[in-house]
């Protein structure tokens, strides 16, 4: 039973992720049911979805505040009989998975896909003091639970120096290769007048903040101005639409930037077939997803060195890597490749990169992951116990959630009084007291 805060029709890393995830399960005999907040536009008919309700576009993102109602939660448990809970995030509907492992007896894995503290921005009184806070909440998730999946070696690394729950292990989000090596982008340049002959850099993502697109706006204006046969072709949707713009307006080469909007199914496969290269600029990666399917369709990609993109992107091989923010230096780095005879070895070296990642690769490894939590402990489901039993585990769970909250805060106040600890107060070796 997977518990995700996002799901479709939203389109992001962790509703895709989990969606993939699941259907890959699915097709291989495996029993997976989803609980995520309901949503406008969901799928009218969805058998193997619990919805719960949802306060929509939270704090005006794209993001949705779930509001689980316990006792018709309970009862889809109940009904579905998992060996297995799995959450997607450490709070909101991953609290709902953490009391349910506990008062029903279940092993919990969790996957650490975001960094959180580079989505604080979404809360009101967003501050360094939030930030710290998003880092000890996740951290100390990890500890309720069997297993946590890191999307990516730079997150396990990160996540163990936190102090993380060690039971770590790498698992990709899979990626359908065969189907995204299979598109036709000429339809997508004849309809936004990109001439055949043009060399199209593209990005594909949510277009938000924390995705560091003023960076990328900029990088790619500069391009734009250096080579008149460039063309730009950004697919998504967000606020971070009006950076770009700008950039490509303040050098007057707007008529070049081509947006299309969301897309899902076919139509973003064949967006990422209307390109040559792929560039990406973003630092809050736990897993560059979007780098696997952009590989799979063929494609080279420069991107900026950060966690979850160091693993996929490897200069010389498939693409390039650059060190740091440096618009100049990505923008020659992408017209170094504006030959066909300079992308074709590292159209190959992708290619073979992406087959790492197919997803029935990916389901493997998590299925193994999840053998290993139910080995520890093994499910046992308490449904069948007399109603003071459940109730006792049900206050049990309760007060694991509360020690946990604690946990964060006490967490929390440590960070904070070391960080703002006086001067003249003693150090560590002088705080201890030996006993008598």
């Amino acid at each position: 039973m997977m518990f995700t805060n996002t799901y479709q029709p939203i389109v992001g890393g962790v509703s895709e992720s989990v969606l993939r995830l699941t259907r890959r399960l699915q097709a291989q005999g495996h029993r997976v049911r989803v609980v995520a907040p309901r949503l406008t536009g969901q799928p009218e008919a969805e058998p193997d979805v619990v919805r719960v309700a949802a306060v929509q576009h939270f704090n005006g993102s794209d993001f949705s505040l779930p509001v689980p109602i316990p006792g018709r939660l309970h009862e889809a448990i109940e009904a579905f009989e998992p060996d297995i809970l799995h959450s997607h995030h450490p709070f909101l509907l991953g609290d709902t998975a953490a009391r349910a492992a506990e008062t029903y007896g279940l092993p919990l894995v969790f996957t650490h896909h975001t960094l959180y503290e580079h989505y604080t921005h979404y809360v009101p009184g967003d501050s360094p003091r939030m930030r710290r806070f998003a880092i000890a909440l996740a951290t100390q998730y990890t500890r309720l639970c069997d297993e946590v999946i890191a999307p990516s070696e730079s997150i396990r690394d990160l996540l163990l120096e936190r102090g993380a729950n060690p039971h770590l292990s790498v698992v990709p989000s899979g990626v359908d290769t065969a189907r995204f090596a299979r598109g036709r982008g000429e339809a997508w340049r004849r309809r936004l007048g990109i001439p055949a002959s043009a060399l199209v850099v593209g990005h594909l993502g949510r277009l938000a903040r924390e995705k560091n697109l003023d960076f990328l706006g900029e990088a790619l204006a500069q391009a734009l101005v250096r080579e008149p046969r460039l063309h730009a072709l950004v697919v998504g949707e967000g606020e971070a639409r009006q950076g770009l713009e700008a950039s490509a307006v303040r050098r007057e080469v707007a008529g070049r930037l081509h947006f299309t909007g969301g897309l899902q199914g076919q139509a973003l496969i064949d967006a990422y077939h209307a390109m040559d290269l792929f560039a990406f600029a973003s630092h809050s990666e736990t897993q560059g997803m979007v780098l696997v399917e952009a590989m799979a369709a063929g494609l080279p990609v420069v991107a900026v060195d950060a966690p979850g993109v160091r693993e996929v992107v490897v200069s010389g091989h498939n693409g390039r890597l650059l060190a740091e923010d440096d618009a100049e230096a990505m923008a020659t780095a992408l017209l170094a490749l504006s030959e066909p005879a300079s992308r074709a070895p590292l159209r190959e070296g992708a290619l073979t990169t992406a087959a790492a990642y197919d997803e029935a690769c990916c389901a493997e490894r998590c299925l193994a992951v999840y053998r290993r939590a139910i080995a520890r402990g093994g499910p046992f489901t308490r449904a069948d116990e007399n109603g003071w039993q459940w109730m006792r585990h049900r206050l049990e769970a309760e007060w694991r959630m509360l020690r946990h909250r604690g946990r964060v805060l006490g967490q929390l106040v440590q960070t904070e009084w070391d960080r703002e600890r006086p001067a003249w107060w003693p150090g560590e070796e002088e705080d201890r007291i030996e006993p008598k």
